[in-house]
């Protein structure tokens, strides 16, 4: 009489399969499975039956295959070798994942490359576990979470990578905003795992994206922070980054004693500030103007009405002194000296400025040419 042996598995949660040691079965053997369990018996590397939970006698009478494959030249009980597996088909959900080095990705928006890491947890359970034993366990006494993460992070890491860049590229999401949208793309991950998990037996129950991470210390991250820094500045003080910079040119020509833009800075110029801008700041845009040399700009001769380019001092049609005004334009009792351009009273004879002899018959702009001799010039 043969006797009778048991084989059973009692189970650990991180286990997804398991081969029983010893191979020498016989027609009296006890096969118990677990609830949440399936037993699988092979020989010679083929799977030939699926066994479910409750207790099963390896018979003839309930396995009819085995008379096929074994003699029974003992009154129906036989010894024989097989492999017996147990498959764990309990829902597995916290299978932690992560990107094993940074991910460089582009900022849609700012258009840097960062570095991206990430990480989260899925849940598995064994769907198909024939083809699960036959495509992804082979002849591994065990398979257990963390052999399940090693065969599939070349898998996740590439569809984590691609999802993710074409998110983000695709809805113009900036690096630094994309933890927003977390939940989104766990659902748009799961897509896209869950048919290659599918192929070994594997169903995909669920896929968390927790947290996509850049390193603080990194020079495109914290060149990107200083932007976004700056940028929720200028949003706070109802300015564009044009106009910033039109600030700074001013107030940079401000701090030159030399430059005709320190009146304008002078001038009041306070904008947002509410002080009071008039007149001085326009005196001051003026003198900007008349100091700007604009390439290819002309004046018009006061003498004979024709264009003089700027720089010129002389008309090239007249030779009138471009810094003297119009012939004739004094005022009654009035005048200008016909050497500087400065203003004469009607009762003054040499000019304030420059000492030249004005007319003593009292018409302003001619020469007395013996008064002139007479002061020793």
């Amino acid at each position: 009489m043969a006797i009778v042996s048991v084989v059973k598995y009692d189970g650990n949660p991180d286990v997804f399969a398991w081969k029983y040691p010893d191979s020498e079965l016989g027609t009296w053997t006890q096969l118990i499975v677990n609830e949440s369990q399936q037993a699988i018996l092979f020989k010679g590397g083929q799977a030939l039956d699926v066994f479910e939970a409750g207790r099963h006698t390896l018979s003839t009478n309930n396995i009819p295959f085995l008379e096929t494959i074994i003699n029974l030249p003992f009154g129906g009980q036989s010894p024989f070798s097989a492999e017996v597996w147990f498959v764990s088909k309990q829902f597995n959900l916290d299978v932690k994942w992560g990107t094993p080095s940074p991910i460089q990705i582009q900022d849609p928006v700012f258009g840097v490359f960062v570095p991206v890491r990430s990480h989260g947890v899925f849940g598995i359970q064994i769907d198909d576990a024939k083809r699960f034993l036959v495509k992804l366990v082979g002849t591994l006494p065990s398979f257990t979470k963390n052999d399940i993460m090693r065969y599939f992070r070349g898998v996740y890491v590439a569809r984590v990578k691609d999802a993710i860049s074409t998110y983000i590229i695709e809805r113009k999401i900036g690096i630094l905003e994309i933890n927003r949208y977390l939940d989104e793309l766990s659902d748009y991950l799961q897509e896209r795992i869950e048919p290659v998990m599918a192929e070994y037996g594997i169903s995909l129950t669920n896929f968390f994206v927790n947290d996509i991470s850049v390193p603080e210390d990194d020079p495109a991250v914290v060149t990107l922070k200083q932007a976004l820094a700056k940028r929720a500045e200028m949003e706070l003080l109802g300015y564009t980054y044009v106009q910033e910079r039109s600030f700074d040119t001013l107030e940079g020509a401000a701090t030159n004693p030399g430059s005709t833009a320190s009146d304008l800075m002078g001038a009041g110029l306070g904008l947002g500030m509410g002080i009071g801008m008039g007149g001085g700041v326009g005196g001051a845009f003026a003198d900007v103007a008349r100091n700007l040399n604009v390439s290819g700009s002309s004046r018009t001769c006061p003498s004979c009405g024709s264009a003089v380019p700027s720089g010129q001092k002389f008309c090239g049609s007249c030779g009138w002194d471009m810094a003297k005004p119009a012939p004739g334009a004094a005022a009654e009792g009035a005048g200008f000296c016909t050497e500087c351009g400065a203003p004469l009273a009607a009762s003054m004879k040499f000019c304030g400025q420059c000492g030249h002899a004005v007319a003593s018959d009292g018409v302003p702009g001619t020469e007395n040419s013996e008064e002139a001799g007479s002061d020793g010039r």
